[in-house]
């Protein structure tokens, strides 16, 4: 895999599209899945032009931060608080079009506007982590995101359970 990415197309579906078969291609890079998974949400965030790409992994209780790319973040989001915590509670993505109406919002960045967050299931079907991805713009997420972010969150669940 070259350490550039090639996102091409104009709708969003496209560049998904464009984008997708690059991600596989970094999850079978033979670096470790913690480089692995801090590249994939490098493509994220600079191949869909996204305000903030990154993971928080389970770990007991709460959600703890790991690789990302973006702005500085909330390091801990305990079970059913916020939008990852809720999207963890409930085991489904959620899609916030406008984060200041979402009651109980944790604001890591008075910059984000909208939100996805798609959880990512181990071996077992538990949760293991959650994908969240933030916009500085309103209303900035819908279907196509949900779709493409879902295949994006098998891609890491392959990764996430090896070794």
């Amino acid at each position: 895999m070259s350490e550039s990415l090639t996102v091409t197309g104009n709708s969003r579906e496209e560049r998904y599209r464009s984008l997708l078969p690059q991600i596989t291609a970094l999850s079978e890079d033979k670096a470790g899945k913690w480089a692995i998974l801090g590249n994939i949400m490098s493509a994220l965030k600079y191949g869909m032009n996204f305000f903030w790409a990154g993971l928080y992994l389970v770990n007991n209780e709460n959600l703890v931060l790991g690789p990302f790319q973006g702005t500085v973040a909330c390091t801990h989001i305990g079970f059913g608080k916020g939008v990852c915590g809720l999207a963890w509670k409930n085991r489904k993505t959620i899609i916030v079009d406008d984060v200041s109406r979402f009651d109980g919002h944790i604001a890591c960045s008075s910059e984000t506007k909208s939100e996805i967050v798609v959880p990512v299931f181990g071996k077992d079907g538990e949760v293991i982590m959650v994908l969240d991805i933030d916009s500085e713009h309103l209303f900035h997420f819908g279907k196509t995101d949900e779709v493409y972010l879902e295949k994006v969150a098998k891609i890491i669940e392959k990764t996430a359970t090896v070794g």
